[in-house]
């Protein structure tokens, strides 16, 4: 059974308003082993690989109207076929401002919600499993 979903694609790294933005190689991925969260992958030529990982429901809710607060927010622009998801990501590092087709990020994150159904997230999860595991390795 699957039990990831990965998606590659182009994000555009956006820099000035009329300049042109940057394409990244961008991978999206969701694993059932961690069923609340989606991460990003961005392989830039500088810094190698940076990994980005937050709720899969703010995503859900960035596709459809601006979401999240502080380090990760999403919103949609656009219609039909141009319609693009923005993502604004900051840490203490630095910010970024990515655009995607929103058909692409939309299509994937359903593809989520049919591995691992909405209200589904926990079925799989063995609490005092997870809870040890968590312990020990804070330990």
């Amino acid at each position: 059974m699957t039990r990831y979903i990965d998606q590659m694609l182009y994000m555009e790294l956006v820099l000035m308003q009329e300049e042109p933005g940057v394409p990244v190689l961008t991978r999206l991925r969701y694993d059932a082993h961690d069923p609340f969260a989606v991460s990003m992958v961005f392989h830039t030529d500088v810094n190698g690989p940076v990994s980005w990982s937050f709720a899969r429901d703010l995503l859900a809710h960035g596709v459809l109207r601006p979401s999240g607060q502080g380090d990760v927010r999403t919103w949609p622009t656009g219609e039909g076929a141009d319609a693009l998801l923005n993502l604004a990501l900051s840490s203490p590092h630095g910010a970024a401002r990515l655009t995607a087709p929103l058909a692409v990020v939309t299509r994937w994150l359903d593809s989520t919600y049919r591995l691992v159904p909405m209200g589904q997230e926990t079925d799989g999860l063995e609490f005092d499993d997870e809870l040890s595991r968590l312990l020990h390795g804070a330990a």
